[in-house]
């Protein structure tokens, strides 16, 4: 599985610093969302994240400035994406991009096309950044392999106390927002636990296979 983060949706003190220190503890993507941010607020903050990491920037708001800093990873809402004409991501992806989306329900995987190289699907638990914000899949959820056009990134209420269930789930990955930014002082210590987490089930799943067995979905 991967690993995967996203941003506080506010800007909070000394962001771009703990940003780029998660990355120097080895994360792999983070997804800046910014609802409602200006585009000065949102290209200021890029631009203090160093450059060698900008590859593994995906942004969520203002795309326009993903030229411009060297960003080529870009995410679509369910919302955007139904709205976006689907000849725009084919040439986005031709342009050697990287696009992401988002769904809510499973039965969605199979309206998306394959210019998109993964999806975002939850809330698997309940919501830690958002208040009332509750898991949408039942206790034996399982995602059978053969349904999967591209891989899909478990989001919503994800810890490292239950990453072994996210795993059982044949999840590709998780994505991780209240359990990283709900103490900015901690950080780098939750990232940790997640990292050493993921490895641990990785290992896992190299030497035995996937957590459970596969359970109708």
């Amino acid at each position: 599985m991967k690993l995967l983060a996203i941003s506080n949706p506010d800007f909070i003190p000394d962001e771009a610093a703990l940003i780029n220190s998660l990355f120097r503890e080895g994360l792999v993507c983070l997804h800046i969302r910014k609802t409602g941010s200006s585009k000065d607020d949102f290209a200021y903050l890029l631009s203090q994240i160093e450059p060698d990491f900008l590859d593994r920037i995906a942004v969520h708001q203002y795309h326009n400035l993903a030229k411009e800093f060297g960003i080529k990873r870009l995410h679509f809402t369910e919302k955007d994406r139904k709205m976006t004409d689907p000849e725009i991501f084919r040439t986005f992806k031709n342009s050697n991009l990287i696009l992401s989306t988002s769904i809510h329900e499973l039965a969605e995987v199979d309206n998306l096309s394959q210019d998109f190289s993964y999806t975002f699907l939850g809330p698997v638990f309940d919501s830690i950044s958002k208040t009332g914000y509750k898991s949408m899949l039942p206790d034996d959820f399982y995602i059978r392999s053969e349904i999967k056009k591209i891989p899909i990134i478990g989001l919503g209420g994800i810890s490292n106390k239950n990453l072994e269930k996210v795993c059982a789930m044949n999840f590709d990955g998780a994505a991780v927002l209240g359990t990283l930014w709900n103490e900015p002082e901690n950080v780098i210590v939750k990232f940790r636990e997640l990292w050493n987490e993921i490895n641990v089930l990785n290992q896992h799943v190299n030497n035995h296979g996937r957590y459970g067995q596969p359970r109708k979905s």
